[in-house]
């Protein structure tokens, strides 16, 4: 297998980027980027730390992330599973990218940035759902904005009902768990507790 090893070979592949692809890459939230964004319930959040890479899903009711002002996004931190990888990589590495989706719609948004933590009582308080807030908010200071097309969303089908995976032809969590623990913990028991638990600490 041949391996591209420069930047020259790799550009030779490709054509150079129409004025379409450059052109809406600013450094600030327009009229339009805003709309996208608060669109948006579910985000993509990629960092960068010592011990590697990391990308995380994160979802909510209503938009992801609150706009603060054309530059500056906050995101909170959900209940999750307490590794806080994304978390332990902001703190030693502010850089981060976000890929906003929305159900229904094959455009897809982009913001890079840098990131910081949070723990204002006042910021977290105004963030509470159902009477509980996050315990850090996520604030990123937008470096670049974009949309990307839809030809992915496209080629995937992403949101064609007909489309989607069975999920009793996948493998539950519990049987993950059960199968890499040599059945100390999952199995059955673990997925038939699983939506209870999850509505009982969704936020």
């Amino acid at each position: 297998m041949s391996r591209i090893a420069t930047i020259e070979q790799l550009e030779a592949i490709y054509e150079r980027p129409l004025e379409t692809s450059t052109v809406k890459e600013i450094a600030h939230l327009t009229r339009q980027y805003r709309a996208l964004i608060e669109a948006s319930p579910f985000v993509a959040l990629a960092t960068s730390g010592p011990e590697g890479l990391d990308c995380s899903p994160r979802g909510d009711a209503g938009s992801v992330v609150r706009i603060h002002d054309e530059r500056t996004l906050m995101l909170p931190d959900r209940r999750g599973n307490n590794r806080i990888d994304s978390l332990r990589n902001i703190v030693r590495d502010p850089r981060v990218g976000l890929l906003f989706l929305i159900p229904g719609s094959g455009t897809t948004l982009r913001v890079n940035g840098r990131a910081h933590l949070t723990d204002d009582a006042e910021l977290l308080e105004s963030f509470a759902m159902e009477d509980k807030p996050p315990r850090s908010v996520i604030v990123i200071e937008i470096d670049s904005v974009y949309f990307q097309c839809a030809r992915a969303v496209i080629r995937a089908d992403l949101w064609n009902a007909a489309k989607h995976v069975d999920s009793a032809r996948l493998p539950t969590p519990g049987a993950i768990l059960a199968a890499l623990s040599q059945e100390r913990i999952g199995g059955e028991a673990y997925d038939k507790a699983w939506p209870e638990r999850a509505r009982q600490s969704m936020w």
